[in-house]
């Protein structure tokens, strides 16, 4: 099982109904200035100890000196890391670091082996992600998240569940977020062994978000991107120890959290054709999954719980329409 980090106490139950009349400042940009950079396996260093990670890297950090929590965020299937930059922005802008790893190319590797490749590049960090950073610009870890969209939320969830074994998982997470998570489809290799689901509940406790989207099931070539029996709904059941949150995009599809414009061909081609996309604009959907994260992480890492609140009691704060939310918290020990 991986190593979980306790999370501050905080209690998020839902406030009553009604208790907030306009959007919540989570929603917008935040106070910091984002700043992004690539690391690549050969990268020089701010400073004069190279320490190069294990796979290519773009990273996003607010401009302003300070201390700031990590978020690991990993991409999509085929996906560039890189077409996540306006969501990258929003967190930073928050005063988060987000690290994305570029675990492969093309073709995905099997499930398991992109897992154990997702683990090197967190046991890097501790050593290594500060020589790639200003220095008054300090990562904090010990309050670090975990996220991933799609095959990326997979490998999130599968890194808390303890499927790392070549290297063992070294760092303590805090807390894991799922953007449309989805559990595995064999012809793409994204299956585990043991598929991920055959759990029924899964065997850790740090708490979780899972923010799904409404059209992610229908089909737009032969299959799904997100089908009903792998998706979001699925992966938010069987956080049965963890207090967990459940969101529901209604009207936007899987892919509509990414870049308008995905800078890499491939996954601008992935970004439109592959899946049933939202006929709305994406930047809301972005702004309101960037949202829904720093309120949550500011619940549980800073004890301040006020907007997670708000926004479990009186979903109409949120930028777009979400058909559904729902919190249970982990059960009393």
């Amino acid at each position: 099982m991986a190593t979980a980090a306790d999370s501050k106490p905080v209690s998020v139950e839902a406030k009553p109904a009604g208790s907030a009349t306009a959007t919540l400042s989570v929603f917008s940009n935040g106070p910091y200035t984002p700043k992004p950079i690539t690391v690549k396996t050969s990268s020089r260093c701010f400073n004069s100890s190279p320490s190069p990670p294990p796979k290519p890297l773009f990273v996003v950090f607010p401009d302003n000196q300070g201390k700031y929590n990590v978020i690991l965020f990993f991409p999509g299937t085929s996906v560039s890391n890189t077409s996540y930059s306006k969501l990258f922005d929003h967190l930073a802008s928050h005063g988060y670091i987000v690290v994305s790893p570029q675990l492969y190319n093309l073709m995905p590797p099997k499930g398991n082996k992109e897992v154990d490749a997702a683990a090197e590049v967190i046991n890097w960090l501790p050593k290594g992600l500060q020589s790639h950073l200003p220095e008054n610009v300090v990562a904090d870890l010990n309050y670090s998240a975990l996220m991933g969209h799609s095959r990326g939320g997979l490998t999130a969830f599968a890194l808390a569940q303890g499927y790392a074994t070549n290297p063992p998982l070294g760092l303590k997470f805090s807390a894991l977020v799922g953007v449309d998570p989805v559990a595995g489809i064999p012809y793409f290799h994204s299956e585990l062994d043991p598929p991920i689901l055959d759990y029924e509940s899964f065997n850790f406790s740090i708490p979780v978000t899972v923010i799904g989207t409404g059209l992610g099931g229908l089909a737009k070539c032969v299959v799904p991107c997100a089908p009903e029996k792998e998706n979001h709904q699925q992966f938010f059941n069987r956080c049965t120890s963890s207090d967990r949150a459940h969101f529901d995009a209604t009207y936007y599809g899987h892919m509509d959290v990414l870049d308008d414009y995905p800078p890499d061909f491939k996954s601008l081609a992935i970004s439109k054709c592959m899946c049933t996309n939202g006929t709305l604009p994406r930047q809301p959907m972005r702004q309101c999954v960037g949202g829904i994260a720093v309120a949550f992480l500011k619940a549980y890492f800073d004890s301040e719980g006020d907007d997670f609140k708000t926004v479990l009691a009186d979903p109409s704060v949120a930028p777009i329409t979400l058909g559904q939310v729902e919190f249970i918290p982990a059960p009393s020990s």
